[in-house]
């Protein structure tokens, strides 16, 4: 029998019997869809996920005071207390590095008019922009000689230019950070969640040593509370860290074997944790689709053995006639598979439906790729093999003589 008659023949035995084919392909469609959808879902944290750290920079290291050093081990080893600007100018002169920048950050009150609220300001230099990518929408950003000045010039995100300055230009304008006024002289594009948890549009920037001036005060004013680093390249970064680590145990005369008074946070490691974590997930849930098409599966075999019963006398005319055994065989592998397929079109249909509606709804763009239709019809297939070969290989061996006598 050709491959062709045989696709034909299996239509025909899906169509004489719909409700029954319907109910047996429902298994499947579940299955598939449940597969293709997770499958979707997994691939969108994969790239929301990847999007996010690339947005936070994954050739980023940023340097935070503390580590597993005492105070009392500081001051008698004589090292610094804490972090400080001329720590990040070392980092700085690091060839592996791009750049190095210090910041100041603290919860104060902003006002303007009538409109108040708490916030977090940073205070940091014209190099922080570049290293962490910000950029400014409206307006410029301060300069090395504003830094220089303690110049009381802010930038802000939108979301605060249209808290304080609703339906007006923000620039030129004065925002009172603890009563002192500073000019607003840009806007910064864009938002997202920054690696200090705050939002790029709700960000609040002025000049590093006008925050130390007006709002930061402490007993040590060269102090900082992190440098971000950015590394020339991610290839390079491990590299990088080690030369930001031997630079400031050396300024901290740390000893060989004591622990170091400061953290390092590389977001290469935290992007490839990431990946781990959303591959893990994406792997789970393609494991829960498995298992509703392995139950589909189930089904498909119990009815072709129903089927084969069903069809005994059939087999027997078959056979008297000249079919061989192995065309037999191939007749119920291929209606099993067909019906496989139909239901998994079907599948895929329901999962590009739902991933257009989550799409819509919760505003989370969940695309079906083609890998997730080739993987879903592979498996298809596969589960018709598999759960059809039985019944098709029974129907196979069955004796002409005892199928014609068949009631």
């Amino acid at each position: 029998m050709k491959l062709l008659q045989v696709m034909v023949e299996a239509f025909r035995s899906m169509a004489a019997n719909r409700l029954r084919t319907a109910l047996t392909m429902l298994g499947i469609v579940i299955g598939i869809a449940s597969v293709v959808l997770m499958l979707a879902l997994g691939d969108t944290m994969q790239r929301f996920v990847k999007k996010e750290m690339e947005a936070l920079g994954t050739n980023m290291v940023y340097v935070f005071p503390g580590g597993d050093r005492t105070e009392a081990q500081r001051m008698r080893s004589g090292a610094a207390p804490s972090l400080t600007l001329l720590d990040a100018q070392a980092l700085d002169r690091l060839p592996s590095l791009a750049g190095a920048a210090p910041a100041l950050q603290g919860s104060f009150k902003l006002a303007a008019g009538n409109e108040t609220s708490g916030s977090l300001v940073h205070g940091v230099t014209p190099a922080m922009f570049k290293i962490r990518n910000w950029k400014v929408e409206q307006g410029s950003m301060f300069t090395d000689d504003d830094v220089r000045a303690a110049a009381r010039m802010v930038v802000i995100g939108q979301k605060v230019a249209d808290q304080f300055f609703y339906r007006q230009d923000p620039l030129g304008r004065y925002l009172r950070i603890e009563n002192v006024a500073f000019q607003v002289i840009g806007v910064l594009q864009g938002e997202g969640r920054q690696i200090d948890g705050g939002d790029l549009s709700e960000m609040v920037l002025v000049p590093i040593t006008a925050a130390r001036a007006y709002m930061v005060r402490g007993p040590f004013p060269d102090n900082v509370h992190y440098i971000a680093a950015q590394g020339k390249s991610e290839g390079v970064l491990a590299d990088a860290v080690e030369d930001m680590k031997e630079t400031l145990r050396d300024r901290h005369r740390i000893k060989l074997d004591d622990p170091d008074d400061f953290r390092l946070q590389n977001m290469a490691s935290f992007a490839a944790t990431g990946a781990k974590i959303t591959t893990g997930i994406a792997a789970l849930l393609g494991v829960i689709g498995g298992i509703s098409l392995v139950v589909g599966g189930i089904g498909i075999m119990n009815i072709m053995l129903v089927s084969v019963t069903e069809r005994t006398r059939e087999i027997g005319i078959r056979m008297a006639i000249g079919a061989k055994p192995r065309d037999i065989l191939l007749q119920f592998l291929v209606e099993a598979v067909v019906i496989c397929l139909a239901g998994a079109a079907v599948g895929i249909a329901i999962a590009a439906t739902g991933a257009a509606v989550i799409t819509k709804l919760a505003e989370f763009d969940v695309k079906v790729g083609l890998s997730a239709v080739i993987v879903a019809c592979a498996f298809a297939t596969a589960v018709g093999v598999f759960f059809g070969f039985y019944p098709a290989r029974r129907a196979s061996r069955l004796l002409p003589v005892d199928c014609l006598r068949h009631e």
